[in-house]
C-alpha cells in the first residue's frame, strides 16, 4: 500500500455524506498512479455516524471502518488509525472538511527526500483562513506561537490534523494524549527525535456540517501543561521521548 488516509470521526453524521463528494473523487484520482486506502475511525459516536460510514463505504475497496465502542478522544483515534494503516505514507485529515481533501496531493508533494512529516498551516504567509470563528483561531495561533518560540519558528502551525507522515514516524514516535493534544504531541516528539518537518501553506475553512467537539478550557490546560514539559526537555530536566519498536504505536 502506497498511501493510507486516516479520517477520525465522532458524531459526524451530518459531515459523513459530504465525503462522497469531497473525498472520494480525490481518492479515485490518486489511485491512477498509486495504491490508496482510507481508514475511517469512528470514535464512539452516539449518533448515526457509524451507519452513515457503512453506507458510503459499501462496495468501496480499501475503505475499512474501525470502531471504538466508547469515545476515547482524537489522539486515541489517530493511534487506532495508525495501527490499521498499511501505507508507506500515512496522511491524517479532518472529517469535517475544514482542510479541503483536494489538497491532499499538494500536501504529499512537500514530502520530498529528507522530509519526514508535512504539516499544513493556514498561518504560513501563503496560507489563509476563511469564515472560521475568532476563538478557534486565537487558541490555535496562540498555542502555535508558544511552540514556535520553544521549538522551530519556521513551523507556524502545531495544532492541525491535516498532515502526512512517513511510515517510520508513525511506527516509532510515541505520543500518549488521547485528546486533541495528541497530534501536537506527536509532531513535537518527532521533532525532538530529529525527524524533519516541512510546512504546507493551506487554507482553513469553517466545517462543512455539524459542530466542533473541542472543549476550550480543557484544550488550553492540556497545551500549557505540555508546553511546560517541552521547556523542561529543552533544559534537560525531563526525559526525551523514547522511540517505539514494532509495526505500530498502539
Amino acid at each position: 500500500m502506497d498511501l493510507s488516509i486516516i479520517i477520525p470521526c465522532c458524531n459526524e453524521e451530518d459531515s459523513v455524506p459530504h465525503l462522497t463528494i469531497k473525498l472520494f473523487p480525490v481518492v479515485e484520482q490518486m489511485r491512477r498512479d498509486r495504491t490508496v486506502e482510507v481508514v475511517f475511525v469512528d470514535d464512539g459516536s452516539t449518533d448515526a455516524t457509524y451507519l452513515r460510514l457503512q453506507e458510503i463505504t459499501a462496495g468501496q475497496p480499501d475503505m475499512p471502518i474501525v470502531r471504538h465502542p466508547v469515545n476515547r478522544g482524537l489522539g486515541a483515534a489517530i493511534r487506532t488509525g495508525f495501527a490499521d494503516a498499511r501505507g508507506d505514507i500515512v496522511a491524517t485529515a479532518d472529517s469535517d472538511g475544514s482542510y479541503r481533501f483536494d489538497e491532499i496531493p499538494a500536501l504529499l508533494s512537500y514530502l520530498k527526500p529528507g522530509i519526514d512529516i508535512v504539516t499544513a498551516s493556514p498561518y504560513n504567509k501563503l496560507g489563509r483562513v476563511e469564515n472560521v470563528s475568532g476563538y478557534r483561531i486565537f487558541l490555535s495561533k496562540g498555542s502555535s506561537l508558544i511552540y514556535r518560540i520553544l521549538l522551530d519558528p519556521s513551523i507556524t502551525a502545531y495544532t492541525c490534523l491535516f498532515r502526512a507522515y512517513r511510515r517510520e514516524v508513525v511506527r516509532r514516535v510515541p505520543f500518549y494524549d488521547d485528546g486533541f493534544l495528541g497530534g501536537t504531541e506527536l509532531l513535537v516528539n518527532a521533532m525532538f527525535m530529529g525527524y524533519k518537518v516541512a510546512e504546507y501553506p493551506s487554507t482553513l475553512y469553517s466545517r462543512l456540517a455539524g459542530a466542533s467537539k473541542a472543549k476550550i478550557y480543557r484544550m488550553i490546560r492540556a497545551h500549557l501543561r505540555f508546553q511546560w514539559n517541552v521547556v523542561l526537555r529543552r533544559l534537560r530536566l525531563a526525559p526525551l521521548p523514547k522511540p517505539l519498536e514494532g509495526e505500530s504505536v498502539s
